[in-house]
């Protein structure tokens, strides 16, 4: 396998972007997109449930980036798999970013602040989901 990515291969500049790009700011994704880091929007975009984004990761050599938004889902499968390949930052973000407690303080124990930033901006992604999967409202009939 080639060498797998991690969000640490980015300064801070460009992680806040992501975070901005998070929170579906179309300029910030557009950026990260037009100045050679589009796995950046695609993660962003695949994190707010964009399935076409996922797939544009796993097509595109960032298979990493797409197992660790299904392990911020808390999927089984794709926890294991960011285990299994050693991406120990990711897996511990991911973690962090499903409220574990230890990951949480390992971030916080190591004054890693912009990835609280990110990890904050996820839980309230999280959040917005979770009520729009409880929205009967919202519920597509089949």
């Amino acid at each position: 396998m080639a060498d797998l990515h991690s969000l640490t291969d980015y300064d801070a500049k460009l992680l806040l972007a992501f975070g901005e790009s998070l929170k579906l700011d179309k300029k910030f994704t557009d950026f990260l997109i037009k100045n050679g880091f589009p796995e950046l929007g695609a993660l962003s975009s695949a994190i707010n449930a964009d399935t076409d984004a996922l797939q544009w990761l796993l097509d595109n050599g960032y298979p990493e980036f797409a197992v660790l938004s299904n392990a911020i889902d808390n999927e089984d499968a794709a926890i294991a798999w960011l285990e299994k390949y050693h991406c120990d930052f990711l897996s511990k973000f991911a973690a962090a970013c499903r409220k574990e407690d230890e990951a949480v303080k390992w971030f916080v124990t190591n004054n890693l602040h912009i990835y609280i930033r990110l990890i904050k901006i996820i839980q309230e992604i999280l959040l917005r989901q979770a009520l729009a999967s409880d929205d009967v409202h919202k519920l597509r009939m089949s």
